[in-house]
């Protein structure tokens, strides 16, 4: 007789566990492996191994997308916490066991259905399954037969006992036992069972291992209709999701396979229940089968590329361990990352048996190469021992210096010593040499240990990987007390950086795409060159991020925000981590104006106060606010004679998309992500394709900082692909957008047309600046050379056009062009340049059309409005005068130094603010006068973001700045940009 042998893969030690059974978050890395028919597999695990599990798979070809009926795939909802039973209810037999099966049979029963019994596994070694455990206190009958049949027959008692309960469906989440045909086939609707694969594909024991080893890009489950065949049934439904670079199967299933998999196995019992429920048959094309992967099948093959070793790796871990012979003993791997090939980080060589090369054991852990001679980097390691150590410890094993221990950490032992003492019930006495999986550990307790730590260390920072790497209670303690006094700091990144020696610095510069805490190559390995502006010479190749590389960078922000530290840390704990950052960048300046000026032409000096120094500021500013965002009460009518509250609260948006321009590579950065961050979003920021490489060393520095990985992510490339995508990604709820108004434009649209995103924008800009005869003419000339040769013109608020009052026309004109002829044009680096080169040689040409169309038109070039002749990109400043209202130049923007002087008539305010404001941007303006109701008359009647009154390029971090009409809306900077990244939510209380 056919029967079923279920085992569903939950690893157990990723539930953190509540007494509602709410959706469990994995916390723990650990298997999720599916048994074979008639199979009972065996696996050498670590320490803390679970039972093997039998799962369920992913998804086939052909069925429809989710808003089709019937529905495949299961809208994302949360579980009302209240029964509440309905016509659809049914009677429901739960087969199985673990969390998985505990959370499923908790909603099955708040949907309203009937759990007339469980089925789990007996008791081991005194303790009851958490199935079996929450449905006993339920009331709900439990059974725990140690078998269903004998001699290959069904046990008829065992039948019997099932057929009196009259369940109409069986439902199969996690199931390590025989179940015979005549109980799969029994009930009226027949039974479901859970694979974590998308079938057909990925048949068999080791679904979610052979995703990963076969790299595979999506991932996810299936919900079937169990046969008599294995992994064939009919389809019920299917979800599927990214497979991140560097998931592994416990990664994997914590963020998506067990939470959307428990939605996904009540959305199926409520489809069947509706009678909505399909049974699509399988297609045999792309339907494939693997063994179950055991300890001796996973050993490394080193003939291989570095891409498919690291895919091995992550595909055995945690169990059961991708390993390989050397230091005379098994070495098992985990934690893989995939690297670039470059320069190999200085350590200590590891031989290696059938390696292509030896390994280095390096202060970020252990690099390995494949037969490609592409690297990638362990980070930790399981001696045959079965200790747990980082990687790059290896050599000298793990620290053994010894902390003495203060009066409080003491009693924090004791307290510990307590917790102990409470998972491990036979052992007389916790000493310091005790080891808690010798002890009688399982996985299980892994969670439970990390979670009473967490409450009596006041929410420490505790991951079960740390009781894997401190498995003694002594080193336990060691680890608890260096983690409470900071002392605990993370590991490093391996980073392919090119090296320059320039302005007296070496500098090292990132160069990949940034994605998941880790610099990674672009898909395919594409890069491009980006030049320095000074010779025009190639300063390295960039990786040049494709469309898939924006969907990882998402996906890694998505799980970042959803599941990860960034969210569940306090908002000041997220400000002290922006003030670290604030911190680097300033001990960091010089290299950063260095890069500033090598890779974008800024002079140096205005880099350092400017570029650099206001991102410093930015970022300050910013932290000290994440813990001052607050919402408000709000009295209303009350529903008598009952009462209401009122309240609102700021809540982050989630990921935001940031596309960034040129001009400020780091200040544009800060500007927006500061503000992002402090709110508690994540990020995915597109620096200009030209200027990519401030963004990558600010990306370095984030991990020196301790921001989670995948709260930031940067991905150099192109507007068309990179900024496309982003603008289009359902998974973005945010862009923020610095550019051209015509860009601006197609964002919005793509933005309203995909999920109708939130946006803002900062675009295009003709400032104008007005100067009255009443001014002071020394500050007006030289605000008026800064309002326009800011950073070589590349400036947003840049004065596009000054309106000079008649009789001082000439007079400002002069002193004007005697000032210009002062200013030195060179080397960005050289102390005393003030003109340094144009950003790109796309631009530089641009000007010199504006200036031969501005000549064309009849303006009278005064000086410049040529290209300098000398190497690099360098532009002479211009002026130009009787400019006239209807000329191209008085209307577009250069964004470059040329000045452009209109006169207007002596004492005829309105009339030079009509043409002021004849113009469809309106970022920022200006007005010079010593007579202050002319000046407030003016202020109020210039249509920009910003009024500068007698000075200008007045920003400052706790102003808000933005624009109108067509330059965009939205702010940067101050409050008001904290609330382009926050959402408003209205709670209603009666009582």
């Amino acid at each position: 007789m056919p029967c079923w042998r279920f085992q569903g893969g939950v690893p157990e030690a990723v539930l953190a566990r509540d007494s509602r059974c709410s959706i469990y978050r994995p916390t723990v890395q650990d298997l999720f492996l599916r048994s074979s028919c008639g199979r009972l597999p065996t696996v050498a695990g670590g320490p803390g191994s679970p039972e093997l599990g039998r799962g369920v798979g992913a998804g086939a070809a052909g069925l429809p997308p989710w808003p089709s009926e019937p529905c495949l795939t299961p809208r994302p909802y949360s579980f009302p916490r209240s029964s509440r039973p309905g016509p659809a209810a049914m009677k429901i037999a739960v087969i199985g066991q673990s969390l998985f099966g505990q959370e499923v049979y908790c909603h099955l029963r708040e949907e309203g259905h009937e759990v007339v019994g469980v089925f789990t596994v007996p008791d081991k070694d005194g303790k009851a399954d958490p199935l079996g455990l929450k449905a006993d206190k339920d009331g709900v009958p439990v059974f725990k037969f140690p078998r269903w049949r004998a001699r290959g027959q069904a046990l008829p008692n065992v039948v019997a006992t099932y057929q009196a309960l009259g369940a109409e469906l069986n439902v199969l989440p996690f199931c390590s036992q025989f179940i015979p045909m005549e109980i799969i086939s029994a009930p009226r609707h027949g039974s479901i069972i859970y694979h974590p694969s998308l079938l057909p594909r990925h048949r068999g024991a080791s679904a979610i291992n052979w995703t990963l080893i076969h790299g595979d890009k999506k991932g996810g489950f299936t919900i079937f209709w169990a046969d008599d065949g294995l992994d064939t049934g009919d389809l019920l439904l299917q979800k599927e999701c990214e497979i991140l670079p560097d998931d592994t199967v416990s990664t994997l299933y914590s963020r998506f396979l067990f939470p959307e998999g428990v939605k996904g196995m009540v959305q199926a019992v409520k489809l069947i229940a509706e009678g909505r429920a399909p049974r699509l048959p399988q297609p045999e094309d792309g339907a494939t089968y693997e063994g179950i992967q055991k300890k001796e099948t996973a050993q490394i093959n080193w003939d291989q590329p570095a891409e498919a070793i690291h895919n091995w790796i992550r595909g055995n871990d945690k169990v059961p361990g991708a390993w390989t012979e050397a230091c005379g003993q098994k070495l098992t791997f985990f934690s893989s990352t995939l690297n670039t090939e470059g320069l190999v980080p200085e350590g200590e060589t590891l031989p290696i048996p059938g390696a292509h090369r030896p390994g280095v054991v390096t202060g970020a852990g252990l690099i390995l190469f494949g037969n490609d001679d592409r690297m990638l980097l362990v980070k930790s390691i399981q001696l045959e021992d079965g200790k747990m150590i980082p990687a790059s410890q290896l050599f000298r094993g793990a620290d053994s210096t010894g902390l003495e221990l203060t009066e409080e950490d003491l009693v924090t032992a004791e307290a510990v010593r307590g917790a102990w003492k409470r998972i491990l019930p036979n052992v007389v006495e916790v000493e310091d040499s005790t080891d808690f999986f010798k002890s009688g550990a399982a996985s299980l307790d892994v969670v439970r240990l990390v979670e009473e730590v967490k409450e009596l260390c006041d929410g420490l920072e505790l991951e079960n990987e740390d009781i894997y790497m401190a498995t003694t209670f002594g080193d336990f303690m060691q680890l608890l007390v260096r983690k409470m006094r900071g002392d605990n700091k993370e590991s490093q990144c391996v980073i392919d950086h090119v090296e320059k020696t320039v302005n007296k610095l070496t500098l090292r510069m990132p160069h990949q795409l940034f994605i998941g805490g880790a610099f990674v190559d672009a898909e395919g390995a594409k890069t491009y060159e980006t030049i320095n502006p000074t010779d025009g010479s190639v300063i390295c190749q960039v990786s040049l991020a494709q469309v898939s590389d924006v969907d990882k960078a998402v996906a890694a922000a998505k799980d970042a925000f959803e599941h990860g530290l960034w969210g569940k840390i306090s908002a000041r704990d997220r400000g002290r981590l922006l003030y670290r950052l604030a911190d680097l960048l300033e001990q960091q300046q010089e290299e950063l104006a260095t890069i500033e000026a090598l890779d974008a032409g800024a002079v140096y000096t205005l880099a350092l106060k400017t570029h650099v120094g206001m991102s410093i500021q930015t970022f300050r500013y910013f932290a000290g606010w994440c813990d001052k965002i607050q919402g408000a009460t709000i009295p209303i009518n009350q529903a008598r004679p009952n009462r209401n509250l009122t309240m609102t609260r700021k809540e982050p948006i989630g990921v935001c998309g940031i596309v960034i321009p040129w001009n400020y590579p780091l200040m544009m950065l800060s500007w927006k992500m500061a503000a992002c961050l402090a709110a508690g979003n994540t990020v995915v920021i597109k620096p200009a394709q030209v200027t990519p490489l401030t963004a990558l060393k600010f990306a370095e520095l984030t991990l020196k900082a301790g921001i989670p990985k995948g709260v930031i992510n940067v991905l150099p490339g192109s507007g068309s692909v990179v900024g496309q995508r982003l603008s289009d990604h359902p998974d973005v709820r945010k862009i923020a957008f610095t550019g051209s108004t015509e860009v601006g434009k197609r964002i919005m649209k793509s933005c309203a047309l995909s999920n109708v995103k939130k946006v803002s924008l900062e675009l295009g800009g003709k400032s104008p600046l007005i100067i009255f005869a009443d001014c002071d003419l020394r500050k007006a000339v030289q605000m008026g050379m800064s309002s326009v040769f800011f950073n070589k013109g590349e400036n947003c608020i840049a004065a596009g056009r000054l309106f000079v009052e008649d009789s001082i026309h000439d007079q400002f004109v002069q002193r004007v062009v005697e000032e210009v002829g002062k200013m030195k044009i060179g080397s960005p680096l050289d102390r005393d340049t003030s003109h340094g080169p144009q950003n790109h040689q796309a631009h530089l040409q641009k000007l010199v059309e504006y200036c031969q169309r501005g000549v064309k038109e009849g303006a009278t070039l005064v000086c410049g409005g040529n290209q300098v002749p000398r190497p690099g990109f360098f532009f002479e400043p211009t002026v130009f005068t009787d400019v006239e209202d209807h000329m191209f130049i008085a209307r577009e923007e250069s964004f470059g130094p040329v000045m452009i002087i209109s006169r207007f008539a002596s004492g005829d305010v309105d009339a030079v603010l009509s043409r002021a404001n004849a113009t469809e941007f309106g970022l920022a303006s200006g007005v010079f006068t010593r007579d202050i109701s002319k000046a407030l008359y003016v202020s109020d009647k210039l249509e920009a973001g910003t009024v500068f009154v007698n000075t200008y390029n007045k920003t400052d971090v706790a102003a808000p700045f933005g624009g109108f009409k067509q330059s965009g809306f939205g702010k940067d900077l101050g409050e008001a940009a904290l609330n382009e990244y926050l959402r408003v939510k209205t709670v209603t209380f009666e009582y």
